[in-house]
């Protein structure tokens, strides 16, 4: 079938308004009578660190093979949080992310702030661990240095004790290095350019506690003549946050469960910060596995008790506590509702700060200057019939709620084999433009299998003569999506099925834009790898997230 505006009309169902972003965003945390509730983030910033600095708040995440990499967040009530950066512009090895990577790269990091500057301790399982520093938080960050290499090193921690010496703490993948539920000491120079040891020493072994599995995540502390070392155990979907305390740095450490589910809705309540607010309370962040949504951020009150922390509200008062949905905000410095960004209007110099690519950026992906006011993706060669997850310049950004409705106006140029609107993770699903034998088709592609073995299946659902194309992404609880489209941005025709988002390797599903055409000669994006071929591209004029 052939779309004209005179045919519209009757291909509509029921016109959907035009979704407009609030200010405040889709998701607020901040109830706005002094208490807030639960996640603080309802995206995915996975393995949070955080910490406070006088007056001002800052955090950190795992951001995989995501880039830029490791998001910069800053706070002054440790509820609204403001994203002001990535510290990590392009993952290394450069050369190994030039395409994706799914699942590697930036794991658990680890925030501090010593003698100055803003440290990040951030792993990557096949590589080891890097340092960064910076004495702006916003950046810039220095290059990467690599502090500890070798395979299935996670989840470090550093700690400057009294004594001016300094040690890391980290945990092992068993994917890499073949066993894991164990945390090692190492000792290092007060500048964390080399290590004083040559293997350090294993001071946490979970394989001897009672119930304990995949002990990770560890962050580390001291407080009152104690060593604390906050670390969870038992997954990231059903598991829990252990401290361990001792008098002497290498131990031996007790062990206590001190924040578990128990009867609340909060799933694998564990990984996070301590953190202690401007009147002196103190605060544990974590994270909430919620698959197609990533690991979304908690903020769990925190108390003393015989010289340990009890996170959250202890019912049984037996010194484990379960997550809380809504509290009383810490006190900060009120500065207003405020949210990661979500949505662009691309009408700055610059894309906005919560767009990641699938792997390292290459030159020539895009272009805001090219026809301003709008985005163009310049399309990229793809080999055809294979997943959009080995495509390297997708441009996404995170699911921001759990409702939520993307709007998007796109205009489509040249032969393209994919431009449109997308859902990524493990499935995947995209609607919008490809080249049919007679011309350009308006289609709805879905992929249901792992991304290894993906087949796209293409449901045609019209030709398009005419642009721009007006294209739409409605998320309902639950993750699950309808795709629609128009051509006057009033009237919208729903596409398909219902789409089930799903969670990606170690990330939550995404959602942006992509444009590709199939490889011609040698490789080359253009099919006739001609000098004269006709370029091909996508501009969006907008991208809208609303509720």
């Amino acid at each position: 079938m052939k779309i004209t505006m005179a045919t519209l009309a009757l291909l509509c169902s029921a016109p959907w308004a035009v979704a407009q972003s609030p200010a405040s965003g889709p998701w607020v945390a901040d109830l706005g009578n002094g208490r807030y509730q639960n996640p603080i983030l309802y995206a995915d910033y996975s393995d949070p660190d955080a910490i406070r600095v006088d007056s001002t708040f800052y955090m950190t995440a795992s951001s995989f093979s995501n880039a830029p990499g490791l998001p910069l967040l800053q706070s002054t009530d440790m509820v609204n949080w403001e994203l002001v950066g990535h510290a990590l512009p392009k993952l290394v090895p450069a050369q190994a992310f030039a395409t994706p990577q799914p699942g590697k790269g930036v794991w658990a990091p680890s925030l501090r702030h010593h003698a100055g500057k803003f440290w990040i301790f951030y792993p990557d399982p096949d590589f080891g661990v890097y340092v960064i520093t910076a004495t702006s938080f916003a950046g810039p960050w220095s290059e990467p240095h690599l502090l500890l290499p070798g395979k299935g090193i996670i989840d470090p921690s550093p700690l400057w004790d009294d004594d001016g010496k300094a040690y890391l703490v980290h945990a092992w993948a068993k994917s890499r290095a073949g066993f894991n539920n164990i945390l090692t000491l190492r000792q290092m120079d007060p500048e964390a350019r080399t290590l004083l040891d040559e293997r350090g020493r294993d001071i946490i072994d979970g394989n001897k506690l009672g119930g304990y599995t995949t002990l990770e995540g560890p962050k580390f502390y001291k407080k009152d003549g104690y060593y604390y070392i906050f670390a969870p155990a038992g997954g990231v979907e059903h598991g829990w946050q252990s401290v361990f305390r001792s008098r002497t740095i290498a131990g031996p450490y007790q062990d206590r469960i001190v924040m578990a589910q128990g009867g609340s809705p909060t799933n694998g309540p564990h990984q996070g910060a301590w953190v202690t607010d401007l009147k002196g309370q103190d605060w544990f962040y974590h994270f909430q596995d919620r698959r197609a949504y990533g690991r979304i951020v908690h903020l769990q009150p925190m108390r003393w008790h015989d010289g340990w922390p009890v996170i959250g509200e202890d019912k049984a008062g037996k010194g484990t506590g379960e997550p809380v949905l809504v509290h009383a905000k810490p006190a900060g410095k009120d500065s207003g509702i405020k949210a990661p960004p979500a949505g662009d209007e691309f009408n700055a110099a610059e894309l906005g700060l919560q767009w990641q690519w699938n792997a390292n950026q290459a030159p020539g992906w895009y272009d805001l200057a090219a026809k301003p006011g709008s985005l163009r993706l310049n399309a990229q060669a793809a080999p055809a019939g294979g997943s959009v997850r080995d495509v390297a310049a997708v441009l996404t950004q995170k699911f921001p709620a759990p409702a939520f409705t993307v709007d998007t106006r796109i205009d489509v140029q040249g032969e393209m084999s994919r431009a449109g609107l997308v859902v990524l993770g493990i499935k995947y699903a995209w609607i919008g433009v490809q080249q049919g034998k007679t011309g350009k088709e308006l289609v709805l592609a879905t992929c249901e299998q792992p991304a290894a073995a993906c087949k796209e299946q293409v449901q045609v659902l019209a030709t398009v003569d005419q642009q721009p194309l007006y294209l739409r992404a409605q998320v309902s609880d639950g993750a699950v999506v309808r795709f629609a489209y128009s051509l006057d941005g009033k009237q919208y025709t729903l596409a398909g099925q219902p789409f089930s988002a799903s969670v990606g390797r170690w990330v939550g599903a995404q959602v942006g834009l992509l444009a590709t055409k199939a490889p011609g000669a040698n490789g080359a994006i253009n099919a006739d790898a001609g000098a004269n071929a006709a370029p091909a591209y996508l501009d969006a004029d907008y991208f809208r997230v609303g509720r």
